[in-house]
């Protein structure tokens, strides 16, 4: 049997309409869902104030809790915000839920959004940049079991799992990817690109060649985009689950002028890189986009849409059967697929 041309993945920002509770609970069985249809690796992201799109400010204890509930599928983040965290700290808890789930993490890094989070935590939201750079060097020494913080200290649980390609970056620039690619880590693609008129995908490539360019590691690189893809029978079906979500998000882009106003569903929706509608149209507005084809993980999401429980299922399953599988992906096992 050939191997799949790439990992499928889906991330969840962990939103809803109700109490964080129910929000937390329904994320979850979103998670068991992934695992028993096949997908590699589930992803969360993390957010410290619900405006920008999520509503879990600890992926780690989430994480944690997902892989008793998982059998097979592998945990990350996209992203933890690093900025906001003692590196050695996060390590200690990369450990932990390593150890927890059998050796399944992996971890996504980045700088974060807005200014507030950083205000609220006590780190300089213009040094975001140069914090991070910092701080992810201190992070991988540390997942190394190398000595940190002070002579004589690692990080326990110690690690016995090689995290050298487990560890992701999520950059925003054509610098950016080379930085990654100078540092070693995997590359992260956001959903969109904001500020920009082209299509993301047409930005995005640009960053994924400068990646693969700066690359000079003896391992093969891996690039992972993440994608706004929500399947259902036909665009009106989708729709009805996603625009509400979307035109609610789109107005907070346009608040921060990232988006400019007074535009359509259908140009937001391009603008959010979105793909919606019929599996084999989806299919089909895949077989264009210009970064897949040097992706090694798909990483599906539908943020900023907030589609109902049983709609989010049935998404999972149109992705996991209809619609990777006819790009090239192969389940490397399940369990026989939702109960």
């Amino acid at each position: 049997m050939t191997s799949p041309r790439f990992r499928l993945g889906f991330l969840t920002h962990v939103q809803g309409r109700g109490p964080l509770s129910e929000t937390y609970r329904r994320a979850q069985e979103l998670f068991v869902v992934a695992d028993e249809l096949g997908f590699d690796v589930g992803w969360v992201a993390q957010h410290h104030i619900p405006l920008h799109g999520g509503g879990l400010s600890s992926p780690w204890p989430f994480l944690a809790h997902a892989a008793a509930r998982t059998k097979r599928i592998r945990l990350s983040t996209a992203i933890t915000i690093l900025p906001l965290e003692n590196p050695i700290r996060l390590a200690e808890d990369v450990a932990v839920v390593n150890t927890l789930s059998g050796g399944r993490v992996e971890i996504g890094v980045g700088s974060g959004s807005g200014p507030v989070e950083y205000a609220a935590l006590g780190a300089d939201f213009e040094r975001r940049r140069e914090i991070t750079t910092s701080s992810f060097d201190l992070l991988r020494r540390a997942l190394r079991n190398e000595e940190v913080g002070t002579p004589g200290f690692t990080v326990q649980p110690p690690l016995t799992d090689d995290f050298t390609e487990r560890v992701w970056q999520a950059v925003f620039s054509a610098q950016g990817a080379a930085y990654a690619a100078d540092a070693g880590a995997n590359l992260l693609l956001n959903r969109a690109t904001y500020g920009y008129t082209e299509n993301t995908d047409d930005v995005q490539r640009g960053w994924a060649d400068a990646f693969l360019a700066a690359w000079n590691q003896p391992r093969a690189p891996r690039i992972g985009i993440s994608r706004f893809v929500f399947p259902a029978a036909d665009k009106r079906t989708a729709l009805a689950q996603i625009e509400s979500g979307v035109l609610r998000a789109a107005q907070n882009f346009v608040d921060r002028g990232s988006f400019p106003a007074g535009q359509s569903s259908d140009e937001y929706l391009r603008r959010f890189h979105a793909f919606y509608g019929h599996p084999d149209e989806i299919v089909a507005a895949f077989q264009q986009e210009k970064v897949l084809p040097v992706a090694t993980d798909l990483i599906t999401q539908f943020n900023p849409g907030i589609p109902d429980f049983d709609a989010a299922v049935r998404a999972l399953e149109l992705i996991a059967t209809e619609v990777a599988p006819a790009l090239g992906w192969k389940p490397s096992h399940t369990n026989g697929g939702p109960k």
